[in-house]
């Protein structure tokens, strides 16, 4: 129980930390400058998938804008491989008797499983990332 609530401590901290102060200290640079921003001007003012978020193209104001990209994508691929990694646990445990230890077979053929599963997140992700078709939403 212990071991849970450290792990789970640790991981609020750092998506909390993480991510919500840079975030926090990019949208209030963003939201400071200057809206004649030649560098955000360029990139974002004439941007179409921003009109729900920022209004329409020519008339919006500097903002701090994150394109979701392709975290849609390696979620949907992260949860697969989780399902696939739970499932291998549930088998070993009805058939081992437990996730870890075992025979020696059955070791190796759950190491280069779940190595599998992590090449396979990894190489999707990249691949998808890479494609340069990653999708664009504020």
């Amino acid at each position: 129980d212990s071991s849970v609530g450290n792990v789970t401590g640790s991981n609020s901290v750092n998506v909390f930390l993480g991510l919500g102060l840079p975030w926090m200290i990019g949208a209030l640079a963003w939201s400071g400058g200057a809206s004649s921003n030649a560098k955000w001007q360029a990139k974002y003012q004439m941007m179409p998938e921003l009109t729900d978020s920022l209004g329409p193209p020519g008339s919006r104001e500097q903002a701090f804008v994150v394109l979701a990209g392709s975290l849609s994508f390696s979620v949907a691929v992260f949860s697969a491989c989780a399902i696939v990694c739970i499932a291998l646990l549930a088998v070993r445990r009805r058939v081992i008797g437990g996730e870890l230890g075992g025979p020696k077979a059955s070791q190796w053929a759950s190491s280069i499983v779940l190595s599998c599963l992590w090449l396979i997140y990894i190489g999707l992700s990249s691949w998808k990332v890479l494609e340069g078709d990653s999708g664009c939403a504020a």
